[in-house]
């Protein structure tokens, strides 16, 4: 069985074209990969330990460097690139059963609302990223 937080090489070749470069000049020792950050990434959110308890012995890197590069990726979009891409293979290969989706607009504005209503303010006490 495989483990869930192993990304095979097909996934991979999805994956890697849509990550941002290092730079060339970057401080600091030399990165540990892409795809062995990744897979930190995903044992993390797996296992739901937290980032400063992510074992060394996996080969992974550090907690906090995958947590970096976690950070890297969302603010480059990739996981929203990511998201797209597979379900439009997913789509194109009839494996999505769409009489089973649900649409959710609650956080789009109402085309017969009344103008200038007020935007609410969040009930949460700091809404988090959403990095899915």
């Amino acid at each position: 069985m495989s483990k869930a937080w192993i990304v095979d090489d097909g996934l991979w070749e999805l994956i890697e074209p849509l990550l941002p470069t290092w730079p060339d000049k970057a401080p600091g020792p030399r990165p540990v990969p892409d795809r062995l950050c990744l897979q930190g990434i995903l044992f993390v959110l797996h296992t739901g330990i937290g980032w400063e308890d992510l074992p060394q012995e996996l080969g992974f890197g550090s907690g906090m460097t995958c947590w970096r590069r976690l950070q890297r990726w969302s603010e480059a979009w990739v996981f929203d690139q990511v998201h797209q891409i597979l379900l439009a293979r997913l789509n194109a290969a009839n494996r999505i059963d769409w009489s089973r989706a649900a649409m959710d607009g609650s956080h789009i504005d109402a085309k017969k609302g009344a103008p200038g209503q007020a935007r609410r303010r969040s009930t949460a006490v700091s809404p988090a990223r959403n990095t899915t």
